[in-house]
């Protein structure tokens, strides 16, 4: 348990980037079960972050893996119809909020082998506002490309349309780092594993994706509390015990391309 918690931690001290926990974009508790942020359990790993908040999703980034720990949303079916008739239009762009020493750089994902995967997805974004804000580096990890393009694409895809069934859901999407033999693309870490938190309100159930960063890999399906015992993080503070064994039935998943 909490092998995410020592591996980052280990590369905080490799990196030297320890330091004050920071919070420049306020609160954005909109995107969050009963207004709630995760919450972090070991202190090392909550150092060197900054919450930032934007249009639909939040970010909690990390200036130590240089990539979100996580990405939350308040995914609606509105949004998602909005989305559907607004073109792709690629703007990755480095995050300036964020200080350089603790930010990704495009130059760190430049012929590295992995695709800029965005947490919080393109495809659900209702504007070009909105869409140009998930093209922050501050919202991406590195991504097997096959992964990305095909399993992946086909989870966000699953989850869009359960939202519009649902008419709304809550969505936390970050990277795991497990283990001690971790890749770097430039100076981001690299994920071992990704995973997708879904909550119905309606339902009053969640359940998670989660899959290695890597070509072919299979996703399992996971109970809220068996993901946030992986993960280290606390993500729905508002929910009982009990409830986060409650499992949500989630949809199967047909790989596919996206614009995600």
């Amino acid at each position: 348990m909490y092998l995410i918690q020592r591996s980052v931690a280990a590369a905080a001290l490799a990196c030297g980037l320890l330091g004050a926990s920071l919070a420049w974009a306020g609160n954005c508790p909109a995107h969050y079960v009963d207004g709630r942020l995760p919450e972090i359990r070991n202190a090392k790993m909550n150092s060197a972050t900054t919450e930032l908040c934007y249009g639909v999703f939040g970010v909690m980034h990390s200036g130590i893996t240089r990539t979100p720990l996580w990405s939350a949303e308040h995914l609606t079916a509105d949004n998602i119809e909005a989305a559907k008739n607004l073109s792709r239009e690629n703007s990755f762009h480095t995050e300036s909020q964020l200080p350089a020493g603790r930010r990704a750089e495009l130059s760190d994902y430049a012929r590295s082998g992995f695709d800029r995967g965005h947490m919080a997805p393109n495809g659900d974004m209702p504007d070009r506002e909105t869409q140009h804000e998930s093209f922050t580096l501050a919202n991406m990890v590195p991504q097997d490309a096959d992964n990305n393009r095909h399993v992946w694409a086909g989870i966000e895809g699953a989850v869009r349309k359960l939202a519009q069934k649902e008419g709304d859901l809550y969505v936390i999407t970050g990277p795991a780092f497990i283990g001690g033999n971790l890749q770097k693309a430039g100076n981001v870490l690299v994920p071992t594993h990704l995973y997708k938190l879904v909550y119905s309100p309606r339902q009053r159930a969640g359940a998670a994706f989660f899959i290695e960063n890597r070509a072919d890999a299979e996703y399992e399906t996971l109970s809220v509390a068996q993901l946030e015992a992986r993960v280290g993080i606390n993500l729905l503070p508002s929910l009982a015990d009990g409830q986060k064994e409650t499992m949500l039935r989630l949809p199967k998943v047909k790989p596919r391309k996206s614009r995600s």
